[in-house]
């Protein structure tokens, strides 16, 4: 076995200065600045001014983008009442995929600097159905799709999926 070696990551020279520029799914090309700093930014949408608890719906550091997990409910929108008008998956998947793309947006960003996503669901039955709206939704992005993790838990009442991306920028 060979040991491993790695270099230290630095931005290209060719990067410095340059404003890259952006495309997102659901709005205009919007221009923002490549970032060196070590500052964590909130990154919230107008659609998301209300927060269910203490975080933020999207984070950047430097390049990096996490959103936060996005449930399948308008944002903003009180748990209990809103699952009653949100009562299937398919409805429920779409929502939580437009409020990440809400996020990127918001952060210059869009649905091809997605590296990894994380999709909660909470009934087994349900993967093939949200596999296909998934496949569907990104289906732009082809060749490019990024990974995925899918997993099972248990989410406030009513609530059938969460959804959250990382995402590189620049």
């Amino acid at each position: 076995m060979h040991p491993r070696v790695s270099a230290p990551c630095r931005p290209s020279p060719q990067r410095a200065g340059r404003t890259p520029r952006h495309v997102s799914r659901s709005g205009p090309k919007r221009e923002i600045p490549v970032s060196n700093s070590r500052t964590k930014t909130a990154i919230v949408p107008a659609s998301h001014s209300g927060s269910a608890g203490p975080y933020s719906p999207g984070s950047r550091k430097g390049n990096i983008l996490q959103t936060a997990g996005q449930l399948g409910l308008p944002p903003g929108a009180p748990h209990l009442r809103s699952a009653d008008q949100y009562p299937n998956l398919a409805t429920q998947v779409l929502q939580a995929l437009d409020n990440v793309t809400a996020v990127l947006a918001e952060a210059g960003s869009g649905w091809a600097d997605v590296i990894m996503v994380r999709a909660h669901l909470t009934d087994t039955a349900h993967f093939r159905e949200f596999n296909t709206l998934y496949s569907e939704y990104l289906a732009t992005e082809k060749g490019s799709l990024p990974s995925r993790t899918t997993v099972y838990v248990g989410l406030p009442a009513g609530c059938l999926v969460e959804i959250d991306a990382l995402a590189v920028l620049g």
